[in-house]
C-alpha cells in the first residue's frame, strides 16, 4: 500500500476496499493466464469458464469505478493500470467474438479500446523507465489496429498507425532493446494491409470511401418462389492461410481477412442484445446464430489443420455445411504415377519449418513418396460424410477437380485459376484475384477491367446493377435442367448462395475477358457447370458487357465466347 498513512490509521472500511480490489485483481489474472490452457477448438468447453472470466472482470472495473478515489490513496493505483484492466476486457471481446464469430462483440472490444485512448490511461507510462509497461502499450495498439481493420475502421487504424510508430520511435530510442527490429516489422505489416485493396472508391471531396463486404439485408439474392433447393445451412468454417509472401497482420492473410468478411453479417449493437457473454438464459438467445462459427488457421501444419477439422465434423449438427476454404500454395506431384488416385495430383501445403527453404522451395524426398506437408484430396475423403462445401485459392488447386463423391453427401469444391495472365501477376502478395471476386466482386471486376479508383456514386450504380446480375445468375442455377444437385442442395443458405452466384460472375468475367485466354486462367469446380447454362450463358454475357458499358470498359471484353469453343 502507498504511504497514505500508517497502516494502523487507514480505516477498516478503505482498508476493505484495498483488500477487496486485490483479490479481484488476482483473480482476474488469474483467470485470464487460464483462457491460454482452453483447448482451441471444440465449442462447448470454454463457454462456462469465459463466463466466469467476464463475471471477476466486469466486478472489477465497476468496483474500480466505485473506490477510485480510496484506491488511489491507499493503493496507489495508477492510471495504466486501470488501463491494463480496460485492455483485458477488450482482449476477452475480441477473443469471444474469435470463439463465436459474432460481429457484435468486435463493437464491444472497440468500445473499450477506444475508452483507453480517450482517456489517456498509457500516457504515463513512457514516464516510468520500465519498458515493460512501454510493451504493454504497444501491444494494446497493436490488438486494437486488429480490430479497426476488422470493423472496417480505416481512418482508426491510420490515426493508430502514426501514433503506433511514434511510440515505437520513442521506445527504441529510449531503451536499447533487441524487439526493435519486430516492432517495425509490424508497423510494415499493417502499412501493407491498409493498402491491400486495389481500387478506390472516392468521395466528391477525395477522401476514400470504406466499403464493408459483411453480408447486408439485400446482399445475397432472394429465393424467388418455384425455387427448389434444399434446406441445409452453413454452420462451421475453417479458413486457413499458408501463401508464400502474402500481405498479413497479426496472423491474418489478405486472403483469409476477405474470406472471414464473406461469412459474416453486418455487426449489430450488442447492447440491445445482451448483457455479457456466456450470462444469457436461453429463453433470451436468438432463435439462429447469425454467423457460422469459425475457425482461422495460419499456416497450420497437417496435424493442427486436421485435428480442427475433425472437431468441427464431429460438432457439426444436423442439416449443416461444413465449409473448408484453402489460401495456400501449390504442392504439385513428383514424377509419374503409376494410377490416379486422391493422392496423385499433390494439393496445397501445410506448414513445417523444416521443409520450407527460402520461402518457397519445397524438400524434395523419394520421388515414389507422396509430400507429407500437404493437403491431398485424398485426406478430405473422411469428412465427405457430412455436407461439404470447399473452396481452394491455389496454384494447384485443379488438384481438387479429382474428387469422388463417396458417401453420397452433398459435395461442392469451388477450385480458383491456377495462373493469371502476366499482367496480373505482380498482385499476388496483395492478396488472390479470385478471393477478391467471392469477397468484393465489383473492385474485383474493376481491377481487371484496369481501374484503380472510382466515383462513389458510379460505385453504388454499379453495386445496384451487380444485384441484378446475382438475381439473374440465381434463376440460371436453379431454372438449370442439367445442373448437378449437389449446387442446388448448398444453395439454400444465404452465405453458400452468394459466394456460388460470385463464382459464376467470377468465372463469366474471366472467360470474356481478352487478356484470359488459357484454360488454367478460368476458375472450375467440381462437380462441373453445365457452361451453357451458366457461366457461358447468353443472358450472362450480356450483363457483363451492359455492366463494362457503364465503366466504359468495355473494349477489355469480348463480344462473345460462344465461337472460342
Amino acid at each position: 500500500m502507498s504511504s497514505g498513512g500508517a497502516e494502523d490509521d487507514i480505516p477498516q472500511g478503505e482498508r476493505k476496499t484495498v483488500t477487496d480490489f486485490c483479490y479481484l485483481l488476482d483473480k482476474s489474472k488469474q483467470l485470464f493466464n487460464g483462457l491460454r490452457d482452453l483447448p482451441q477448438y471444440g465449442q462447448k468447453q470454454w463457454q462456462s469458464y469465459f463466463g466466469r472470466t467476464f463475471d471477476v472482470y466486469t466486478k472489477l472495473w465497476k468496483f474500480q469505478q466505485q473506490h477510485r478515489q480510496v484506491l488511489d490513496n491507499r493503493y496507489g493505483l495508477k492510471r495504466w493500470q486501470i488501463g491494463e484492466i480496460a485492455s483485458k476486457i477488450g482482449q476477452l471481446y475480441y477473443h469471444y467474438y474469435l470463439r463465436t464469430s459474432e460481429t457484435s462483440y468486435l463493437n464491444e472490444a472497440f468500445s473499450f479500446y477506444s475508452a483507453i485512448r480517450q482517456r489517456s490511461y498509457y500516457s504515463q507510462v513512457n514516464k516510468e523507465d520500465r519498458p515493460e509497461l512501454v510493451v504493454k502499450k504497444l501491444r494494446y495498439y497493436a490488438r486494437f489496429i486488429v480490430v479497426c481493420l476488422l470493423l472496417n475502421k480505416m481512418d482508426v487504424v491510420k490515426d493508430l498507425v502514426k501514433e503506433l510508430s511514434d511510440e515505437i520511435e520513442d521506445y527504441t530510442h529510449r531503451f536499447n532493446t533487441e524487439d526493435q527490429v519486430e516492432w517495425n516489422l509490424v508497423l510494415q505489416e499493417v502499412a501493407a494491409f491498409i493498402e491491400a485493396d486495389p481500387v478506390m472508391v472516392l468521395n466528391d471531396d477525395n477522401t476514400i470511401v470504406i466499403t464493408s463486404n459483411r453480408l447486408a439485408e439485400t446482399g445475397a439474392p432472394l429465393l424467388e418462389q418455384g425455387m427448389i433447393v434444399g434446406q441445409l445451412s452453413l454452420a462451421d468454417a475453417l479458413i486457413i492461410g499458408n501463401c508464400n509472401n502474402q500481405v498479413k497482420f497479426s496472423e491474418l492473410t489478405v486472403d483469409m481477412f476477405r474470406m472471414l468478411q464473406a461469412l459474416e453479417r453486418e455487426p449489430m449493437n450488442l447492447a440491445s442484445q445482451m448483457n455479457k457473454p456466456g450470462m444469457q438464459e436461453s429463453a433470451d438467445k436468438p432463435t439462429r446464430r447469425e454467423n457460422p462459427h469459425k475457425y482461422l488457421l495460419y499456416k497450420p501444419t497437417f496435424s493442427q489443420l486436421y485435428t480442427f477439422l475433425a472437431a468441427s465434423f464431429k460438432e457439426l449438427p444436423a442439416n449443416s455445411v461444413l465449409l473448408i476454404y484453402l489460401s495456400a500454395t501449390g504442392v504439385f506431384p513428383t514424377g509419374r504415377a503409376d494410377s490416379e488416385g486422391p493422392y496423385d495430383f499433390g494439393g496445397v501445403l501445410t506448414n513445417s519449418n523444416r521443409d520450407i527453404i527460402n520461402g518457397d522451395a519445397i524438400h524434395k524426398r523419394n520421388q515414389s513418396h507422396k509430400e507429407m506437408h500437404c493437403l491431398h484430396p485424398g485426406d478430405l475423403y473422411p469428412f465427405t460424410r457430412k455436407p461439404l462445401f470447399i473452396i481452394v485459392d491455389s496454384s494447384n488447386s485443379v488438384a481438387y477437380k479429382n474428387f469422388t463423391n463417396l458417401f453420397g453427401q452433398p459435395l461442392v469444391c469451388l477450385l480458383s485459376p491456377t495462373a493469371y495472365p502476366k499482367a496480373l501477376q505482380d498482385q499476388s502478395q496483395r492478396g488472390s484475384l479470385f478471393t477478391l471476386f467471392l469477397n468484393n466482386p465489383l473492385m474485383a471486376f474493376l481491377f481487371v477491367s484496369g481501374l484503380s479508383s472510382m466515383r462513389r456514386g458510379l460505385w453504388e450504380k454499379c453495386q445496384e446493377y451487380l444485384r441484378k446480375i446475382n438475381r439473374d445468375i440465381a434463376q440460371l442455377l436453379t431454372h438449370s435442367r442439367s445442373i448437378d444437385q449437389a449446387f442446388l442442395q448448398f444453395f439454400g443458405d444465404e452465405f453458400l448462395r452468394l459466394l456460388l452466384t460470385r463464382f459464376i460472375f467470377c468465372s463469366a468475367t474471366m472467360r470474356m475477358h481478352k487478356i484470359f485466354r488459357e484454360t488454367r486462367n478460368y476458375p472450375e469446380s467440381y462437380p462441373q457447370l453445365p457452361r451453357d447454362e451458366t457461366v457461358e450463358n447468353p443472358h450472362l454475357q450480356k450483363h457483363i458487357l451492359e455492366l463494362a458499358s457503364i465503366l466504359d470498359v468495355r473494349n477489355v471484353f469480348l463480344e462473345s465466347t460462344i465461337d472460342d469453343y
